[in-house]
This record gives C-alpha cells, sequence and structure tokens, in this order.
C-alpha cells in the first residue's frame, strides 16, 4: 500500500494511565486501500463527508457567582491562567458558547435580585449592580481571549415578590400580574449587559422549569412557558428593540423533551415564538428523544445547557462521562454543549444551597458536592485540573463554530465516534474508548485508510 503523504493524521490523545492528557502524539498517514476482493473489511471506522447535519454553535460552561467569586480570590497570574485554560484557543481549550445566570442560583454566595423592593412594577430600583463586582468582570476577561464568545442567560428565579410563593427558592410560580413585569425585567437585563459591552444572544425562559429545588427555582407548564412567552416576552423583546434575541424552552432534563416540545410548540404563533429548546442531562441519556425532536421540529436549535458531575470518583470517570454526553448529543442533532461551573473550590463553593445544607447540622457525607472541571485547593493554593476537562476539550478546541457534524460507521459500537467538518475544510474525529481493552480501528475516508490503536480508557481526537 502506498502511504498519501499529504493525507496527514493528527492524532491528540487523553489517556490518564500513561498521564497523557491532550497531547498531541506522532501522526499517523492514509494509505490506499486495495480495491476489489482484497479490499479492507475489518475493525473499520468510515467517514462520510458526503452528508452534512447540523451546524455547530460551540462548547462552553457556566459564568457562575461560584466561578467568579473564587476567580476573584486568587492571585493575578493564577487568575490569568485559568482564563487561558478555558478561552484561549491555543493555551486552552477555546470556549466559545457560554451561558450566565439572570439573579442568584444554587452556585452563588447568597440569593439575591436585581430589583428586590416590592411590588416595583416599574422597575425603577432596577440595578446589576451586583454582577458588577465579579460576574461582569469574568465575562469581559473572557471575551478579550474569546472574540467570538457567544453568550445566553437563564433565570433560575424571580424576586421573591414577583412569586406566588414570595420566596425565590422551593419552587412556586410566577405570579400572573407580573408576567410583564417580568418580561420587561430579563429584557431590562440584557439592554444594562449591553451597556457593559456585553451581547446576550439568547435567553432560556427558566432553569429546570418542571422542579421544585431547595435553591433557585420557579415552575412552569410547558402552556405556561408558552403563553408567557408568546403573550409576553417576544412581544416585550420586540418593542424594546431586541427581536433578535433567542428564546429557548425547557432547560430541564431529555426524558420529557418530545412531550414538552409538543406541548410547547403546539401552533404556529408559538412555534415562531421560540428558536429552539434546552436540555440537561441528569436523568440519563435519553440521546434518541433529541433525534425526535429534531423529526418534530427540525429548524429549531437544541442546546445541551447544563451538566456537572459530583466531587469524587475515578480520575477519568468525570472526563469519559461528559464525552459519553457529548458524543450522544451531538449525534442526535444538538448544536451546542455547556458545562455548568468553571471554577470552584474544594469545598463545591462558594455556594449558599451548601452552607444551607451544612448549617442545618446534614452530615457532610450525605451531602452532594459539584465539582468543576478546574477545581481551586485553597489550602494549598494550587489548581486541580479534572479529567472532564481535557476530555472536553478533545471537542471545543478543535471543533469550531460553523462546523458541520458529518457521517460515520464503526465496527464495534464500544467504540463511541463522532465526527465533523470545519469552516475551513479540515475533518475532526472524535473517538472515545470507555472498555478496559485497546481498540484497533482503521479510520477510513475515500477510499484509503489510515491504522491506530485507541487504547482502553482513552479519548483521541484525529484531525485530517
Amino acid at each position: 500500500m502506498d502511504i498519501c503523504m499529504n493525507k496527514k493524521v493528527r492524532v491528540i490523545e487523553t489517556h490518564l494511565a500513561s498521564n497523557t492528557r491532550l497531547k498531541e502524539q506522532p501522526a499517523i498517514y492514509f494509505e490506499k486501500d486495495k480495491e476489489g476482493p482484497d479490499g479492507r473489511e475489518d475493525r473499520l471506522l468510515n467517514i462520510y463527508d458526503e452528508v452534512q447535519y447540523q451546524e455547530i454553535l460551540g462548547f462552553g460552561g457556566a459564568f457562575t457567582e461560584s466561578s467568579s467569586l473564587n476567580l476573584s480570590r486568587v492571585s493575578k497570574e493564577m487568575r490569568e491562567k485559568i482564563l487561558e485554560l478555558y478561552f484561549s484557543t491555543e493555551r486552552g481549550i477555546g470556549y466559545n458558547f457560554c451561558r450566565s445566570t439572570i439573579n442568584s442560583c444554587d452556585f452563588s454566595e447568597q440569593f439575591y435580585a436585581y430589583d428586590q423592593t416590592e411590588d416595583d412594577f416599574e422597575l425603577i430600583h432596577f440595578d446589576i449592580a451586583h454582577d458588577k463586582e465579579t460576574v461582569i468582570p469574568m465575562i469581559k476577561d473572557a471575551m478579550g481571549l474569546a472574540e467570538d464568545l457567544m453568550i445566553f442567560s437563564s433565570p433560575w428565579s424571580p424576586p421573591a415578590w414577583m412569586k406566588t410563593t414570595g420566596k425565590m427558592d422551593k419552587g412556586g410560580k410566577l405570579r400572573t400580574d407580573c408576567q410583564e413585569t417580568w418580561a420587561k425585567y430579563v429584557a431590562r437585563f440584557i439592554q444594562e449587559y449591553q451597556k457593559e459591552g456585553i451581547f446576550i444572544w439568547g435567553v432560556t425562559v427558566q432553569n429546570e422549569a418542571k422542579a421544585e429545588q431547595g435553591w433557585e427555582s420557579c415552575v412552569y407548564s410547558a402552556g405556561e412557558e408558552r403563553d408567557f412567552v408568546a403573550g409576553y416576552l417576544k412581544p416585550v423583546f420586540e418593542k424594546m428593540g431586541l427581536g433578535d434575541q433567542k428564546i429557548f424552552f425547557w432547560d430541564h432534563n431529555k426524558e420529557r423533551v418530545v412531550e414538552r416540545a409538543g406541548e410547547t410548540l403546539c401552533s404556529k404563533r408559538a412555534r415562531d415564538c421560540f428558536d429552539g429548546v434546552a436540555v440537561h442531562w441528569y436523568s440519563g441519556d435519553h440521546f434518541t428523544a433529541l433525534d425526535v425532536t429534531h423529526q418534530l421540529f427540525p429548524e429549531k436549535y437544541i442546546i445541551a445547557s447544563e451538566q456537572c458531575t459530583g466531587k469524587g470518583g475515578e480520575p477519568e470517570q468525570a472526563g469519559e462521562k461528559y464525552a459519553h454526553d457529548i458524543i450522544g448529543d451531538l449525534n442526535n442533532w444538538a448544536n451546542a454543549w455547556v458545562d455548568w461551573n468553571m471554577f470552584l473550590d474544594e469545598d463545591g463553593g462558594p455556594s449558599h444551597w451548601l452552607d444551607e445544607q451544612r448549617a442545618e447540622g446534614r452530615e457532610e457525607e450525605k451531602i452532594w458536592i459539584g465539582s468543576a472541571p478546574i477545581v481551586y485547593n485553597r489550602i494549598k493554593k494550587e489548581l486541580d485540573i479534572q479529567s472532564s476537562y481535557y476530555y472536553l476539550g478533545h471537542f471545543s478546541k478543535y471543533i469550531r463554530r460553523g462546523a458541520k457534524r458529518i457521517g460515520y460507521s464503526v465496527y464495534d459500537s464500544a467504540i463511541e465516534t463522532c465526527a465533523f467538518v470545519n469552516k475551513d475544510g479540515s475533518i475532526v474525529c472524535v473517538v472515545l474508548n470507555r472498555t478496559e481493552a485497546d481498540k484497533e480501528i482503521g479510520l477510513r475516508y475515500r477510499q484509503e485508510i489510515a491504522d491506530i490503536k485507541i487504547k482502553a480508557h482513552s479519548i483521541v481526537t484525529l484531525i485530517f
């Protein structure tokens, strides 16, 4: 077989057992496949760029207050390093599609809202000063490294005075007499951020719209969410010059996304109001539910808007879980994949929700402590970079905005794969092996083959 020297394949590997993390390995080269009966049949991974699917918006994490507070408390040098690790394409993993919160969330140091004055229907006291302390500076620093950064924002709860329960946590609903005010509140948030030089690309109506969480939460039925957007949010956006804002529904787990989409987008008017659906991973894979949703509503974006793992487990566990979900979501029409907190301390905070549990005397081993791809050990004053950072980087660093998913087939379902063509024509194929055995594959493209071994519990990005 003749080596095609112009068909070099770059190989980037993460294999924790050999201390290999997002490391460029020796290239492999395509060789011409034999024709006729002697053509290769075994152990193949075929790439088909003749077929293209959805366009990719990007990858990223969330600008939570917990992350920004931690970032504000480290040295200037460490702050710059962390931001580069996330947002630099050359020195980091190239985040370019991120989430922010509207008002406080469970990963804030305390409950807060931009207008806490009772029954201030005119929003006279609306002020984003709280975000100017640490959140907005973090976003601006990120923008300095990622010029193409896109941000969508999500509320966990309206201010307590707009709720039927009179409090931001433990569920409750938006008061019917506050719907227009809440719509104007979200629009004001976007406008105030614009004044800071931060453009908000889109919003989700409500984080986890079905859940009565112990932290900030607000419950909407599909009909309530649909009617709020069609009757208030969309008209307010248009009236206030924000008609190009993207609006997403659900922002919750995948197991009910098909039914939720059907109920929310049940009329042409409703369908015209929404740009897509946002989903989380906390109820399991349910990847094909995304495919069904796409088949029903092919013009809508699908964004994987939040996922995270808890503290502990095997070193590669978080990374493998991330990569498995990213591959499954992308292969079923997701346009973007967004992690949760970017930067937590070793205790999973700061978080008012965690503090409340500890103050109530709950046993530490019964408290779920979230992790992040980068954790700061306050005692050692060191960064602990988790496997999730490297595994996520296999996608975010090399699959750029505007890439299109393309077809593939693989001989063994244990080899988890997705493939894309970037706008510059480069093809990116990510291969995940979560098994205990090495896997031999022949990367086959247009009658040429390049052989490679994918080690047990490793992930590889192939670029050609």
